[in-house]
């Protein structure tokens, strides 16, 4: 069930918004049987629709011999009980669907925590819907007070639960942070993208490694890194992070908190963009704003990284994807057209290799040529050198080491700080 506000571009996109809505029950379990729409000029208090299209999904539910209606609309706790008692089936609401699917396809124990915090959050203000059995019984002026007694103990219980798994869920966020600062120096890079964008077959294509793919909405929703060889020497740590998606709950993007601080702090975001979808620039607005969300930037950590490459996948299912990519590239100077289909099935050479093409000289520009000048005594200088930069040359001369390095912004500073001599691209430091 649809129903776009007037003079909103949901009206204009609300046949593409049920299709998706459609995806989504499809990847929940549930058989599509039907679909209404409504425009609304702003929505009602008891059922968000109209009482007259109430009644007509009440005879469509009927016809269909349906038990279950997915709105796409976000619906509130009234409006649920209400289109609950006056339609007599289980309603539920685009970001309840979700949150099934969530539910479903968590596989580790941080996504279980993740999915379960989400739940909860969820249904804290919506606990008066399992009570409501009371108000039918004659005389419930004396059963009351053991009903509201029932309800808050139940919310304590909740509340109780939600900060136990906060607290996890920060423990789960420092070990992250410890294992990040142990990795040996390589930079890194994250997927993130909409969902069913291509992120994983990405990764799949990029690594070589057996990475679960399934053509659904949230098919993956564990925090997945493999380290990518880019060619030339160089390799990078590549992340595939949870998707987003139009109207995602924000109770599950700030579940997922601890696994998209991978986004935050890779050298580069990878956004990958389904070219074969009819609304990717939606998807692309959506995924955006997401990134720069409270939910999921802390306010004292800004996203650090400094560049973002767009990715547009699935090339093959472009009809004409080079004039796709010219197209793309006015808004998009330097995206990327890719596939993960083998070359023989593709209409044009687009594949994986431009994307470790770019992801090598990213990673060149994160780590200039500089050239340091280190006495042949000091042991110690030339040893981390070499375990934190990529040497390319070294020559001694009269009791000098002459060393030419790849090397971060971050290791050069403190060099120069610590009164080494270096040159940068031919200037004095």
């Amino acid at each position: 069930m649809g129903a776009p506000r007037k003079g909103t571009r949901d009206l204009e996109r609300a046949d593409e918004h049920l299709d998706e809505l459609a995806r989504l029950a499809d990847t929940a379990g549930a058989d599509v049987v039907g679909r209404l729409t409504q425009k609304i000029d702003k929505p009602t208090p008891n059922f968000y629709i109209g009482e007259g299209k109430v009644d007509e999904l009440k005879e469509r539910l009927v016809a269909e011999k349906a038990s279950l209606v997915f709105f796409d609309e976000p619906l509130s706790p009234v409006q649920g009980v209400s289109l609950e008692k006056a339609l007599g089936v289980r309603v539920m609401d685009r970001s309840e669907v979700i949150l099934d699917i969530f539910a479903t396809r968590a596989r580790s124990h941080e996504a279980r925590l993740q999915v379960e915090l989400a739940q909860l959050e969820y249904l804290l203000p919506r606990l008066a819907r399992m009570w409501t059995h009371l108000s039918r019984i004659r005389g419930g002026i004396g059963l009351r007070g053991p009903g509201e007694t029932q309800l808050e103990t139940d919310r304590r219980v909740i509340r109780r639960k939600i900060s136990g798994l906060r607290h996890k869920l920060a423990g789960v966020a420092e070990h992250r942070a410890n294992q990040r600062q142990g990795r040996r120096d390589v930079p890194t890079a994250a997927l993130v993208g909409y969902t069913n964008a291509g992120k994983s077959s990405l990764l799949k294509a990029l690594s070589g490694d057996d990475v679960f793919v399934e053509d659904r909405l949230f098919a993956t929703l564990d925090t997945l890194t493999r380290e990518v060889d880019v060619g030339e020497g160089y390799r990078v740590r590549v992340t595939d992070t949870v998707g987003f998606i139009r109207k995602l709950p924000h109770h599950l993007v700030a579940s997922f908190r601890a696994t998209l601080e991978e986004a935050e702090d890779a050298d580069l975001l990878l956004h990958v963009v389904d070219a074969s979808a009819d609304m990717w620039e939606e998807q692309v607005e959506v995924v955006e704003e997401a990134l720069r969300s409270d939910q999921v930037r802390s306010a004292e950590c800004e996203v650090r990284n400094s560049r973002t490459i767009y990715v547009f996948n699935k090339a093959d299912m472009l009809s004409e994807p080079d004039a796709f990519l010219r197209r793309v590239r006015e808004r998009f100077p330097g995206a990327i057209l890719t596939s993960t289909v083998s070359h023989s099935a593709l209409r044009t050479p687009h594949s994986v290799d431009e994307l470790r093409s770019a992801l090598r000289q990213s990673v060149q520009s994160l780590r200039p040529l500089a050239q340091v000048r280190v006495p042949v005594s000091n042991g110690k200088l030339l040893a981390a050198l070499h375990r934190d930069a990529e040497v390319v040359e070294q020559v001694q001369e009269d009791g000098v080491m002459k060393v030419t390095v790849r090397v971060e912004a971050k290791l050069l500073g403190k060099l120069r700080r610590d009164g080494v001599e270096v040159v940068v691209g031919g200037t004095p430091g």
